[in-house]
Parts: C-alpha cells; sequence; structure tokens
C-alpha cells in the first residue's frame, strides 16, 4: 500500500467511526489515528508513523507493548480454554487473587475481578452501600470513578459527568486539588486540618449513614492532581470513629506507577491501609481486568448470589498473572521512580512560560498549562513530533503523562526533549 492509498484509508476509517459509533466517544486530535502495532514503549500508525507512547492507552499498557511474558500467557491460554466463568474454579483467577490480596495490604483480604474500573468502582460502591445499609457516598472535588450511572453519579469532574442524576447521595468534600481552591494557600498541615474540618462539617449535615469516602490518591482524569500526603490517613481517623469504609480508587495509582509506593494509599497509610481497595487498568497489560480487594467481612456482606460472567477469565487472568510477575522481578516501582524524576527534572529546568505547574510522581506527571487552548495545542505538536501523551485537568488544561513502567533513562530524555520542544510551540 502506498503512502497516499494509507493516508486515504485512515481518512475513511475517520468518515465510517462518525457514521456509526456516539458522538460522544472522545478520539484526540484534530485527524484521530489508528495505531496498529507497538513493541516496548512505541507505537506505530496505520500510516506508517512510529511514536515514543507516553500515555499507554490510558495508563493501561503497563510494562511495555508485545511484552512477551504477556503474549506468550495469552497465547498458551487461549490455546486451551479462553471462558468458563465464575460458575466454575479456576486455577488463574485463585492464584491471581492470592497475590494481590497479599500485595493489597488489607488484612484477610478477598478479591472479585471485574472487566474494567468503572465495574470495579460499581461493586464497590455496592459492597460498601450493602455494608452500611446507606446510599450516602462521600467523594472529592474533581474526581472521576468511571462512567457507569453509578459512578457518574459521584463524579466530581463535571466535564465527565452527563447527568445529576443517581441512586446515590453523593457529598463532595475538599482535598483533591493542592493548587486553587480555598484553601491554596494554605501550608500542607493548614491544608489538611482545613479539609479534615470540611469532612467533620459535612457529616454534621448528613441526614443518615454515610457508607463510605470513595477516592483516587491521585486524581487521574482530573490532571493528576492531589493533596498533601497524609490527608486521607487524617481523613481516615474521622472514618473511623463513625465507621464510614474508606474506598481506594487505585485504577491510575497502583502497581508502582507513582514510584514511592505500590499503591497510592500508602502514601496516606499512617491510620492504617483502606477498607476496600479498586484497581483496572494496568494489571493485565492492555487485557480487560479490574478488580475489588475488601476486608472479607466487607466482601462477603451480599446477601444475594451473583456471578461475574466475564470477570477473572481464565485468558485475562493469565495475562495478569504474567504482567505482575515480571513487573515485581524487574522492580518496575523502582524504574518508575528513577525515570519519573528524570522526566520532572527535565521539565522543571526547562524555561517555559506556557507551564504553570509540573505536579504529580512517579511516572504519572501532570503539566499544567496556562489553559486549555494551549493544552490542545501541545497534544498535536507532540504528536507530530512522534510522542503520544494525554490530556486532562477540570479546564482540560493539563497533559497527563504516563509511559509504560519499562521506560528507559535514554527514552525518557528522548520524550522530556520532545515534550519540551512540544510545549515551546505551543506557548509561542
Amino acid at each position: 500500500m502506498t503512502d497516499r492509498q494509507r493516508i486515504g484509508s485512515t481518512a475513511a476509517l475517520r468518515k465510517r467511526h462518525r457514521g456509526v459509533l456516539p458522538a460522544w466517544l472522545a478520539t484526540y486530535y484534530r485527524e484521530p489515528i489508528e495505531l496498529t502495532h507497538g513493541e516496548g514503549r512505541h507505537v506505530w500508525d496505520a500510516e506508517g508513523n512510529r511514536y515514543l507512547d507516553f500515555f499507554g492507552g490510558i495508563l493501561t499498557t503497563m510494562t511495555a507493548h508485545a511484552l512477551p511474558e504477556v503474549t506468550e500467557a495469552v497465547a498458551a491460554q487461549a490455546g486451551r480454554i479462553l471462558h468458563t466463568s465464575t460458575l466454575y474454579l479456576s486455577s488463574p483467577m485463585v492464584e491471581l487473587a492470592e497475590q494481590i490480596a497479599e500485595l493489597s495490604g488489607i488484612p484477610d483480604a478477598k478479591v472479585f475481578f471485574t472487566t474494567s474500573g468503572t465495574e470495579a468502582n460499581d461493586a464497590a460502591l455496592l459492597l460498601a452501600t450493602a455494608y452500611r445499609r446507606s446510599n450516602q457516598v462521600l467523594a472529592l472535588r474533581n474526581s472521576y470513578h468511571g462512567r457507569s450511572f453509578s459512578t457518574v453519579g459521584i463524579t466530581g469532574n463535571t466535564s465527565w459527568s452527563p447527568t445529576s442524576l443517581s441512586p446515590l447521595q453523593t457529598l463532595y468534600v475538599h482535598g483533591g486539588v493542592r493548587d486553587s481552591g480555598p484553601y491554596a494557600r494554605f501550608s500542607d498541615a493548614e491544608f489538611i486540618a482545613a479539609c479534615v474540618e470540611d469532612l467533620e462539617d459535612m457529616l454534621g449535615q448528613a441526614e443518615g449513614t454515610v457508607a463510605a469516602l470513595i477516592a483516587e490518591p491521585i486524581q487521574g482524569v482530573g490532571g493528576f492532581t492531589h493533596g498533601p500526603d497524609g490527608l486521607l490517613a487524617a481523613f481516615k481517623e474521622v472514618l473511623d470513629r463513625h465507621g464510614i469504609l474508606w474506598i481506594s480508587d487505585e485504577v491510575q495509582t497502583g502497581w508502582g506507577r507513582t514510584g514511592d509506593h505500590f499503591w497510592g494509599w500508602q502514601a496516606h497509610g499512617q491510620s492504617g491501609p483502606p477498607d476496600v481497595l479498586t484497581f483496572a487498568k494496568g494489571i493485565a497489560n492492555g487485557m480487560s481486568m479490574g478488580g475489588v480487594v475488601a476486608r472479607a467481612e466487607v466482601m462477603d456482606c451480599l446477601d444475594a448470589n451473583s456471578i461475574s460472567t466475564f470477570g477473572g477469565s481464565p485468558i485475562t487472568c493469565a495475562a495478569a498473572l504474567a504482567n505482575l510477575r515480571h513487573l515485581l522481578a524487574h522492580d518496575l516501582q523502582a524504574n518508575a521512580r528513577r525515570t519519573g524524576a528524570l522526566l520532572r527534572s527535565a521539565l522543571e529546568s526547562a524555561e517555559l512560560p506556557v507551564v504553570r505547574e509540573v505536579r504529580g510522581r512517579g511516572l504519572m506527571i501532570g503539566v499544567a498549562l496556562r489553559d486549555a487552548a494551549a493544552a490542545t495545542a501541545a497534544l498535536e505538536h507532540a504528536r507530530e513530533l512522534g510522542l503520544l501523551i494525554g490530556k486532562g485537568g477540570r479546564s482540560g488544561d493539563t497533559l497527563r503523562i504516563a509511559p509504560p513502567l519499562s521506560l528507559t533513562d535514554a527514552e525518557a530524555r528522548e520524550g522530556a526533549d520532545l515534550l519540551i520542544e512540544a510545549l515551546r510551540r505551543a506557548g509561542a
């Protein structure tokens, strides 16, 4: 196929996409691209262009594209059996659940597998509301927890919440955004104290029994914002006094991506682990998997039968087991800490007037720009230069940098150079 034919084929696919898929289904770039294959930290589009991937399918290609251990595990399992459902025993599901329960830090933990982070958070809300017999939920402002009816209803970022209708009564508290709002000028200790006071005040106004607080340790779609370390620990002391559960949404912060910790909640672990933890994204390196970890007392509280047709399927569990073993054997958490520090140092030392703030930790870096137009321009310029990045923030003004955790030092420097050039062009 000639270059002209490939370009024509992509243009035709864009037209077909618009004709048959929802208008609200977001795509990147003025002229969306189709990614056809990948290897390591690189991907190629249908027109043959090669990109350094700094977004990993929204933080989902956790270790590397086409990781041999994962592709081999998937192929081997596919040759045996693809699907059984939770109505039958499954060695891969039990083995994976045992490893995740141990890694979670939650005592007496049990694991329920789903097919996505949305479904994982949905299941966590079901458990919490059934356990506490209440439909009241606390969430952080600027949060994002999924696209189902229940998770949209607790999402604090209105850009991703198309309806105010909800089966839950959601009460929003401060704490997810450090650099704006009424507490922005406070010291970390003052910020935590003010957020705790806000939480206490909200609970004083709540009628009935609040079921749970759900919080992302670092807000993903919100632009990689987060409060000071220890904030959620201070919240937990209040929650424990009232018997309220803490759900830690680790869909984007789990598996060592932050570098400093294996789970995001561990930056807030002074008062103990969460009661419930949700995960998804990178665990199966692109296969569709999510899940919930909870204390057995909470997990076993449902008094009706349930199954999962696709959750914990043999093939996704095989992929996740291979991926998790690779991540642990190669200490990719430490690699995320080192390469993330390289990236952040390069960005912070560059003189870029268009940049308001560089935030996040490990290989979860947010670059807040002066406005949404600059972020959109930077996204386009980065693609033109051969770099794929993400975008988010309450106003769409933040670039999201989240490469696979096997990123090399050389690739970190290359990506930083490309991103800095894209930012210079966006600020011109």
